[in-house]
């Protein structure tokens, strides 16, 4: 299961000139940076699974209210250089702050596959959740699959932060899954089922048809990072 009951995840496009120097700060700078901060429980990059340029992050969170809290504003709105020099390379972002509804399993696995998805106005929201947990309960025993995690976006209030207008602005999505698995085909198999599934989910099929698939890049808990040496920015180029 998810730590705490409210996660940030985050899905942009890094080109591959500056892949390399994106992974270095984001492991040695950026989620020593964030899971210092109070409410942060674990960090989780994952990589497009085909090698392309998509990136997804996902960040356990103690509750919601993390996502609007002092320290995290700070961090957001004074950006370290470093932070500074890449933020404007994570395109096409888009970053939903999230209420945890349904998590069932594993979140750290090597592969990962995620939806983004508009909800239906009017549609019953504990029906929707009931049906996604007993979906993800039926999922996480099937062969191959580690987890199955369904969250809702819900902005906090607040103008834009300095880390926003540097990217140039991001979207969200009303509610994203995340399943995690160790086998590819059980991921293909998942894929098809929501497919089959999708009006009883409340799930679009243009949603489904378009979801991505990652490799695990790296993982990490505070007690992971908190004694790792300050690293320097390296020369632009």
């Amino acid at each position: 299961m998810m730590l705490g009951c409210a996660a940030l995840a985050m899905w942009w496009d890094m080109a591959a000139e500056f892949r390399r120097e994106f992974e270095h700060w984001h492991s040695h700078e950026h989620f020593p940076e964030r899971l210092a901060l109070p409410g942060f429980l674990r960090a989780s990059r994952w990589l497009a699974a085909d090698g392309g340029e998509g990136v997804f992050v996902l960040y356990e969170l103690q509750d919601h209210a993390v996502l609007s809290s002092p320290a995290y504003r700070q961090r957001l709105d004074a950006p370290t250089p470093w932070s500074t020099r890449l933020m404007p390379q994570h395109r096409h972002m888009q970053r939903a702050q999230c209420h945890v509804l349904v998590s069932r399993g594993a979140v750290v696995a090597a592969q990962a596959m995620t939806l983004r998805f508009a909800l239906p106005a009017g549609a019953p929201a504990a029906a929707r959740t009931e049906a996604w947990a007993a979906l993800a309960a039926d999922t996480v025993a099937q062969p191959g699959m580690a987890g199955l995690h369904l969250l809702r976006h819900e902005a906090p209030p607040g103008a834009p932060t300095t880390e926003q207008r540097l990217r140039g602005g991001d979207a969200a999505p009303d509610a994203v899954a995340v399943a995690c698995a160790y086998e590819t085909a059980a991921l293909e198999q998942l894929q098809q089922r929501l497919r089959e599934q999708a009006s009883a989910l409340s799930l679009g099929l243009a949603s489904v048809d378009a979801a991505g698939r990652y490799r695990l890049s790296l993982s990490a808990l505070a007690a992971d990072v908190g004694d790792l040496p300050a690293v320097a920015m390296p020369p632009a180029g």
